[in-house]
């Protein structure tokens, strides 16, 4: 995992934003300069790739907001335009999900900053058998999965799941 985003201990360095990696589910705010037909909101599909004007699918899973302009300034340039000028913005994070020991267990939108405590208040709060001092978060895609315990403060990221154990009597 890069040294931006929050580990086991929970700390989430100030680029994690700059250094996030797209996903299925993110959406994109893509402006070319000078070309408002091809400039739009775009979703990351279950391929990993978002779909454009007069373009063929662009892959940008894993990718970050800057590797992605990149990626479509080449496409854009091998095809359409000499020297295009792209801008490219998270316009919405893909949700997170909530299990286990929680009122409202599900699928939440994404809250930039959001720790443990945050996601737990947005689905309801903890049951009363909740283990209220410990969680455990998965994060990653299928080669990359990662599982670790995390305390109230833990950071949470998109994709993620953060799972609330039952207390033990």
């Amino acid at each position: 995992m890069p040294a931006s985003q929050a580990g086991p201990a929970g700390d989430a360095a100030p680029a994690a934003v700059s250094q996030y990696r797209l996903d299925s589910g993110d959406e994109l705010r893509v402006i070319v300069f000078g070309q408002e037909r091809l400039s739009g909101t775009f979703r990351v599909d279950d391929a990993g790739a978002i779909s454009m004007p007069l373009l063929p699918p662009v892959g940008v899973r894993g990718l970050t907001a800057l590797e992605t302009k990149a990626a479509i300034e080449q496409a854009l340039s091998q095809t359409l335009l000499r020297n295009p000028n792209v801008s490219v913005q998270v316009a919405t994070f893909r949700p997170f999900f909530i299990l286990g020991e929680v009122n409202s267990p599900g699928q939440y939108p994404y809250v930039a900053g959001m720790t443990v405590e945050t996601a737990v208040a947005i689905a309801g709060g903890y049951t009363y058998r909740a283990n209220t001092s410990r969680a455990r978060i998965t994060r990653g895609g299928h080669a990359t999965k990662q599982e670790f315990k995390a305390d109230p403060t833990a950071a949470v990221f998109p994709g993620d799941t953060v799972f609330i154990r039952e207390r033990f009597f």
